[in-house]
């Protein structure tokens, strides 16, 4: 249901949170996304899903969303109730949400026409939750189940990019089976990969954001323990070499006549910081450089890769990319993330931002174009 052929304002339910180990930057983001949203424009309900899964009703309030004294927040906190929960139809001629709590009549909370999924990680960034509501038939921004689930896969991810010819580091991935069952011959494997490429590593979870679970191993001695930390956040992980260079990010927006990319941003050496980890982008508020310092050719060049990831993983809507410039002058791809963060430090918004569109835009923009697309086979 447009905004064109409806006279009352377009209903977008947000929906943050979740059960992977990326819930509370998720609140985070739903809370910038809640503040900044055109409420003359659009009706908004915001639905937060706790870590244990339940879907509930929660407090529009984006002051306590906000990371404060470096104290981490979470929908169980903001839920209007501890035991009620909401419920999106698996029917795609009725888009009414409903909200049922035990031993009550189950209250219609009305129509949602699109949905603004600010998941990160597993159960949502992944195609899990797009999965549901292309069943629902109800719009939403951002990309597919399956670019949702490739951009979500480091593995499968550089895979589709070496498909296409775009050009990616040295990695090695091992599969849950192998570290499970054969625990020395998948440590050799790794152990190879470092003897071919040096070290140190970084040991990665497969399907992980927001810099959690990775480790920088200096040498044999830390691997076991980068390895399980890995693993804490899921069984199967990713192992890159180092790529020396510097750290330069570009965002990808769909407009009405296609994707664009945003300036880059350079994401410059953290001091306080072995990489730029968890910590360092979300609670020291590590600073990018906005615009990168490239020049003319190196901008265009990145650019022009970053809108060929988003197209190459069939992504819709936004994609943040992820690059390495390295000391040879040439750009290598490290990852894309179909559902950037959207807190007031994050990169994305910034280089959109500094190209000419505002945030309050940028989310406008990203509801509209949930709104041209249909679900299903696109």
């Amino acid at each position: 249901m447009s905004s064109e052929t409806s006279s009352h304002k377009p209903r977008v339910a947000v929906v943050f949170g979740g059960r992977s180990s990326e819930h509370a930057i998720s609140v985070v983001t739903a809370g910038a996304v809640l503040a900044a949203i055109d409420r003359a424009k659009y009706d908004v309900l915001p639905i937060g899903i706790t870590t244990d899964g339940r879907w509930a009703l929660t407090a529009d309030d984006p002051e306590r969303m906000a990371i404060s004294d470096r104290r981490l927040p979470n929908v169980a906190e903001l839920a209007e109730t501890t035991e009620g929960g909401v419920l999106l139809p698996v029917d795609p001629v009725n888009r009414e949400v409903v909200y049922s709590e035990p031993g009550s009549v189950p209250k219609a909370l009305g129509e949602v026409d699109v949905v603004f999924p600010v998941l990160h990680g597993p159960y949502g960034e992944d195609g899990t939750l797009q999965g549901l509501l292309e069943l629902s038939g109800v719009p939403y921004v951002g990309s597919g189940v399956l670019a949702s689930a490739v951009g979500q896969d480091k593995d499968y991810m550089k895979r589709v990019f070496t498909s296409f010819g775009l050009p990616v580091g040295p990695y090695e991935v091992i599969r849950p089976r192998e570290w499970d069952s054969n625990p020395a011959a998948a440590r050799k494997r790794i152990v190879d990969f470092a003897a071919e490429h040096g070290w140190p590593l970084f040991v990665k979870p497969a399907r992980a954001g927001s810099s959690m679970g990775i480790t920088k191993v200096a040498d044999l001695s830390g691997l076991d323990g980068a390895v399980e930390e890995a693993r804490r956040h899921d069984p199967k992980i990713i192992v890159e070499s180092l790529l020396s260079g510097r750290e330069i990010e570009c965002g990808v927006l769909e407009f009405e006549d296609g994707p664009r990319a945003s300036v880059p941003a350079e994401i410059p050496p953290v001091t306080a910081h072995d990489f730029y980890d968890f910590e360092a982008k979300y609670i020291d508020s590590a600073d990018g450089i906005v615009p990168a310092p490239l020049t003319a050719e190196q901008t265009a060049e990145v650019q022009e890769l970053a809108v060929a990831a988003f197209e190459a993983a069939s992504c819709e809507g936004l994609v943040r990319a992820d690059f390495f410039l390295q000391d040879n002058g040439e750009f290598v791809i490290n990852e894309i993330n179909t559902l950037p963060g959207f807190t007031p430090i994050s990169m994305y918004p910034r280089m959109w931002q500094e190209s000419g569109v505002s945030y309050p835009e940028l989310i406008d923009r990203l509801i509209q174009a949930a709104l041209r697309r249909s679900t299903g086979l696109r």
